[in-house]
């Protein structure tokens, strides 16, 4: 496995959970990992709150969009080491071949872009600490550190909330 990992996060739309992972795995990384987010229906924009949350916490939002899974299947993309789903619908769906045959992982939190709108800053601010926590979980180790197998088993534990 290289030093610096590669994780391409998948939710359906792309729109929410995926891009609040995206953009946690990307400041926690420093360097030790890559993080890419796309859908298996993108919504072809990010979620308003998901954007307001992540500038609210610091993030730069620029780069971040809505986009098809199909951009991280063809040749020139990324090789991927993780492939992370944080929805229900994206872990059930059949994902393109990834080359390299990275390790699947799901980390599932419900939707907060489903919420009553008088629901949704709540919703999104629980599904980014909850994001947040498992992030935190893998940025204790160091990717160097770990054969594909403990990798694997760190995810799945992280996944289940052990």
């Amino acid at each position: 496995m290289r030093v610096a990992m590669n994780i391409l996060v998948l939710c359906t739309a792309n729109s929410a959970r995926s891009i609040l992972l995206e953009a946690v795995l990307n400041r926690l990384g420093n360097g030790r990992w890559r993080a890419w987010s796309a859908g298996s229906e993108p919504a072809g924009h990010v979620h308003p709150q998901a954007l307001a949350l992540l500038l609210r916490e610091g993030f730069e939002t620029a780069g971040l969009r809505s986009k098809s899974w199909n951009e991280f299947a063809r040749p020139e993309a990324p090789r991927m080491d993780v492939v992370i789903t944080v929805c229900g619908n994206a872990a059930s769906e059949v994902c393109p071949v990834w080359p390299g045959g990275p390790l699947k992982a799901h980390w599932g939190v419900d939707d907060p872009a489903s919420a009553p709108a008088h629901d949704q800053q709540a919703a999104f601010e629980d599904a980014y600490r909850s994001l947040r926590a498992r992030a935190m979980k893998l940025a204790e180790h160091r990717p160097e550190s770990l054969d594909k197998t403990a990798l694997n088993t760190l995810l799945t534990r992280i996944g289940s909330g052990t």
